[in-house]
């Protein structure tokens, strides 16, 4: 024990270095064309979500405002990760500082947690306007929005502080076959004993995202008991239409975090597919979200119609 102690000591780690996508460094820097063009739709799509239902006076409902804080979610959490990928990618700049390391770790447990915490936010809206229609303004009020996001908040800062803090039992190793500091690149340079943070990594999946998954299929299974007794055919789908882009979502989100699970625990002999996945699931749901309601969605179509067509008029005056 002693002679690690001064072996740790004399080799003392002050900065990891991130390595990039593992098995094909030297042609990675090609990936950072289609990454930068997820980030940029990520960031403009979900500011334009933001301008539509600030503008739009039948925008501000609460199902709105929760994709309003599902658009912010989204923005942070591309943000935290795609600058340092593309500083790596275009510039080689591989070093980070272990605050930073660590910071980025834990925001994006946070925000990872949070889409998960606003899914089951919209998943209740709709289980009450579907199956509660008539209760549906008593419950789902602007106090209900803010209740339930200060509580996700909280839950999700606060079950997130072990994650960093069971990392930093690190060694003289700082590379990371990563482009991002995940908590498994990180805990693979542990000298010590990884089981306490592989279970509190599977105790906060199963919990966190498990119980999120179970009221989501709860309020769906609920929504669809509800919608075939409907006697109408026609008010069966009106009603279904409005959780169909929920439901691509969730069904998205829900599977890459399964299949990370899956390919981080199995021992994979392409390492590049768990560090390719646990990237895009980061970077597509923040890009994905906000073009699948616009989609989808008839009110949110015509709100970016009216605010297009409002920044032309205004772009043809100033001529």
């Amino acid at each position: 024990n002693g002679t690690y102690i001064i072996f740790s000591n004399l080799f003392q780690v002050s900065e990891f270095i991130l390595m990039g996508f593992p098995g094909i460094h030297t042609w990675q820097h090609w990936l950072s064309l289609p990454l930068v063009l997820l980030y940029f739709l990520a960031l403009t799509a979900n500011m334009l979500i933001l301008i539509i239902i600030n503008q739009e006076a039948t925008l501000h409902q609460p199902m709105y405002y929760f994709l309003g804080i599902l658009a912010v979610v989204d923005m942070g959490l591309a943000t935290t990760i795609m600058p340092k990928i593309l500083a790596i990618l275009w510039f080689s700049a591989k070093a980070i500082s272990l605050p930073e390391c660590f910071a980025q770790m834990y925001v994006i447990h946070c925000f990872v947690g949070m889409e998960s915490g606003i899914f089951v936010c919209m998943a209740i809206d709709r289980y009450v306007a579907i199956c509660k229609p008539l209760r549906y303004p008593s419950i789902i009020t602007e106090s209900f929005v803010v209740k339930a996001t200060v509580f996700m908040a909280l839950r999700n800062t606060l079950t997130t502080i072990p994650v960093p803090v069971l990392a930093r039992h690190y060694c003289s190793q700082n590379q990371i076959e990563h482009c991002l500091c995940s908590n498994l690149g990180v805990t693979s340079l542990s000298c010590d004993d990884r089981t306490i943070n592989g279970i509190y990594q599977l105790l906060l999946a199963w919990t966190l995202m498990g119980s999120d998954l179970a009221l989501i299929i709860l309020s769906y299974a609920l929504i669809l008991h509800s919608v075939l007794k409907l006697n109408s055919a026609e008010a069966a789908s009106k009603a279904l239409s409005t959780c169909t882009s929920h439901l691509i979502l969730i069904l998205f989100f829900y599977t890459v975090v399964i299949v990370i699970s899956i390919t981080h625990s199995a021992a994979m002999t392409l390492p590049i597919v768990p560090v390719l996945l646990n990237v895009l699931h980061n970077v597509i749901p923040p890009a994905l979200n906000p073009v699948v309601y616009a989609l989808k969605n008839k009110e949110l179509r015509q709100g970016l119609y009216k605010v297009l067509k409002f920044s032309n008029h205004y772009k043809w005056q100033k001529n």
